[in-house]
């Protein structure tokens, strides 16, 4: 398939931000993903990193490119985890945090969280409200992050995972707070907004935030609800 020039603008930009995570240990060897649903004209469908691809060293083309059913047109085999991506688009579309990029990483403070917690996430699923990986320790956190509900561990590339991310994304939209990010017990955080670049900067606000949870040792108390709602007020932010 011919590139158009925004088809190969989006190319290069999934790789500098897989080089950027990959060089500052926001992921590693070959864990992690990072996708981009392509605008009409751009062609439509969407490019996603290949399989045990290192984000660190990526080819812009060879990147998989994908039409709008899923089926892969050019580039190395797309990472398995195109299913649950796809779930999220069209989960979030229509959303005021839909997703047009969705970067997935193994990241260290986030996980350790999951293997820490005391939790039944079995029957999280199916209550009311989700459980959550971190409370609204910062600001910044709340602004940039908001809530990130924990999905119960299924193994990589479980269809079944993509279908609870769908629900999660669906019962907080309903719920009047929408989500850009789920955390998949013990695998990692799916984080999406509308761009790599700000889909990155989710990510490491996420995890910098997990990581004062951790320095913490999990003391920290919560923003007041007060301070959430200034900033609801100020920001529109959605918590």
């Amino acid at each position: 398939m011919t590139q158009t020039k925004t088809d190969k603008l989006a190319r290069e930009e999934v790789c500098r931000v897989g080089k950027s995570l990959f060089e500052r240990g926001y992921v590693h060897a070959t864990a992690g993903n990072i996708s981009v649903k392509l605008a009409a004209e751009q062609g439509g469908g969407y490019l996603i990193t290949p399989t045990d691809a290192c984000l660190g060293f990526l080819d812009p083309a060879r990147l998989a490119r994908l039409d709008d059913a899923g089926q892969q047109i050019s580039g190395d085999r797309a990472s398995k985890t195109i299913a649950l991506h796809r779930q999220i688009y069209a989960a979030s579309a229509g959303n005021p945090t839909a997703a047009r990029c969705i970067i997935h990483t193994h990241s260290t403070h986030c996980v350790a969280l999951t293997l820490g917690l005391k939790h039944d996430l079995g029957k999280n699923q199916q209550s009311a409200l989700a459980q959550e990986l971190l409370p609204a320790l910062t600001p910044y956190f709340v602004m940039k992050v908001g809530h990130v509900p924990l999905i119960a561990y299924h193994r990589p590339g479980d269809p079944l995972a993509a279908q609870a991310v769908a629900a999660m994304i669906a019962r907080y939209q309903t719920n009047g707070t929408p989500i850009r990010a789920v955390m998949l017990d013990r695998l990692g955080p799916n984080v999406w907004h509308d761009s790599p670049a700000a889909a990155m900067a989710t990510l490491e606000e996420l995890e910098e935030t997990a990581k004062l949870w951790h320095l913490t040792k999990g003391t920290a108390a919560s923003l007041a609800e007060s301070d959430i709602d200034q900033l609801r007020l100020t920001f529109g932010v959605f918590w």
